[in-house]
């Protein structure tokens, strides 16, 4: 967040400009003579590409140790990072986080729900998140978008990096909910082996413990490996165990955006058109760097839709 500081020096005002952005345990300040006093908001429409690419130069410091792995085109890592600070500027500078992320959310739940198998269409989760109903016909897909409303918004204020938290997620996520043949969801961990296209995920009895190693990772790499890397293969680490016997994909999608949202990063979308190549990269261990590459131009269309929504206000 930034403010505007006031300095006076000899009976003279002074108003300065301040933005302090802590970023893999570092921390970059921009620090600007406004001239007069003015709001901070004013400031950064005024100042938005200055400050834009001030903040950029200091995160390519540790972009490009690891641009070379995620993706084959070498821009696009960059373009992402400079799409996710203008976005972060836009947002404080015009007020209007809540606006655009409850967009994001309508896009985000539609996409995530059908990515799953979900046909209600966009309309309708809109017409859910705005109004709180619908007279829609299928009531388990209903809840199913009353569900995920909650479980986002447990992410954003609740969710810790723990056990009980995903177990937490599972539970809002799933809760008074049907699977096909008219089943509810089981409660807890999965007490069956599944499979997932072609891979075997991990046995039941060693979820917990799996998950407790995912977690230890997470929290031992949250500051030395870069953001955008560890929100990737925590997810694909997390499909890979798979530790319910549904809701997965649901689940993860929702940490790696809290991942991301920790590291100042605004959150993305997988989007259902491109749900087959999003199962394809997931599955292929030994082409890591096309699932990076898949995931960061999900980023990149996600950061141009919020972009041209936030361009109406």
């Amino acid at each position: 967040m930034s403010y505007i500081e006031k300095r006076t020096i000899n009976q003279k005002d002074y108003y300065y400009f301040t933005k302090k952005v802590r970023f893999m345990n570092k921390t970059f300040t921009i620090k600007k003579n406004t001239g007069k006093n003015i709001t901070k908001e004013k400031y950064i429409l005024d100042n938005l590409e200055d400050l834009t690419n001030k903040e950029l130069e200091f995160k390519l410091i540790f972009l490009d140790k690891i641009k070379e792995d995620l993706s084959y085109n070498k821009e696009l890592s960059q373009r992402i990072e400079k799409k996710s600070i203008l976005i972060n500027n836009l947002l404080e500078a015009k007020n209007i986080k809540k606006i655009i992320d409850l967009e994001f959310a309508k896009e985000f739940i539609f996409n995530s729900n059908n990515i799953e198998g979900s046909k209600i269409p966009p309309e309708t989760v809109r017409e859910i998140i705005e109004k709180g109903d619908t007279k829609y016909f299928q009531k388990n897909e209903i809840k199913e978008v009353k569900n995920s409303i909650l479980a986002f918004e447990y992410i954003q204020k609740s969710f810790k990096f723990n056990v009980n938290s995903i177990k937490r997620l599972y539970h809002i996520l799933t809760k008074d909910l049907y699977r096909e043949g008219n089943q509810e969801y089981p409660k807890g961990f999965k007490k069956i082996s599944n499979v997932v296209g072609n891979s075997q995920t991990t046995p039941p009895e060693e979820v917990e413990i799996e998950l407790d190693n995912l977690l230890k990772w997470y929290k031992k790499n949250k500051n030395l490996i870069h953001p955008l890397i560890l929100a990737f293969e925590f997810h694909k680490r997390y499909e890979k165990i798979h530790p319910f016997i549904d809701g997965n994909g649901r689940t993860g999608r929702m940490i790696m955006n809290k991942i991301l949202i920790s590291s100042g990063y605004y959150p993305i979308i997988i989007f259902k058109t491109n749900k087959q190549t999003y199962f394809n990269s997931l599955e292929q261990d030994e082409k890591i760097k096309k699932y990076y590459q898949f995931m960061l131009e999900q980023i990149e269309k996600t950061y141009d839709y919020i972009l041209q929504i936030i361009s109406k206000y």
